[in-house]
């Protein structure tokens, strides 16, 4: 096990970081942390393996940790590789997830910013006996987040 490890942050690559980051920071209320990022450079090529590599984009604070808690890095290429649409059963990184206070409420601000829904809400008890509400919806760029609130 490593030692003293500590989460920092999670990336996520945008199309449009300037749209993406608006859309967490309108959404969920996650904060800038400056400054801006636009790197290149033999630093970038060789930490990326991608020859010509540049990349644009900022940190946002993600929501209940104060200001010292992880972030969400959201970075654009400017040369992006083609991708395919996040699936929630693909493996690797699924999703992101964050705890509301309601779940209908955080479902439908995500669907009038842009979103779009991936399931339905759904609640179930797991084996201690609490409840959880939960559903995935897909940020503007299609990426997956999940919103869920525990009773």
């Amino acid at each position: 096990m490593i030692t003293n490890a500590k989460f920092v942050h999670t990336n996520l690559i945008a199309k449009d970081w300037r749209l993406l980051s608006r859309f967490y920071e309108d959404v969920f209320g996650c904060t800038p942390v400056l400054p801006e990022r636009d790197l290149s450079g033999p630093m970038l090529e060789a930490g990326t393996g991608i020859s010509g590599a540049r990349l644009m984009g900022m940190h946002l604070r993600v929501p209940g940790f104060g200001g010292e808690g992880p972030t969400l890095e959201i970075f654009q290429y400017a040369e992006p590789a083609p991708g395919s649409t996040p699936a929630v059963n693909r493996p690797g990184f699924g999703h992101i997830a964050f705890s509301v206070p309601s779940v209908l409420d955080a479902r439908a601000q995500v669907l009038a910013a842009g979103g779009t829904p991936v399931g339905e809400v759904v609640t179930t008890t797991i084996s201690n006996g609490a409840t959880v509400t939960w559903c995935y919806v897909r940020d503007p760029e299609g990426n997956i987040v999940e919103l869920q609130s525990w009773s």
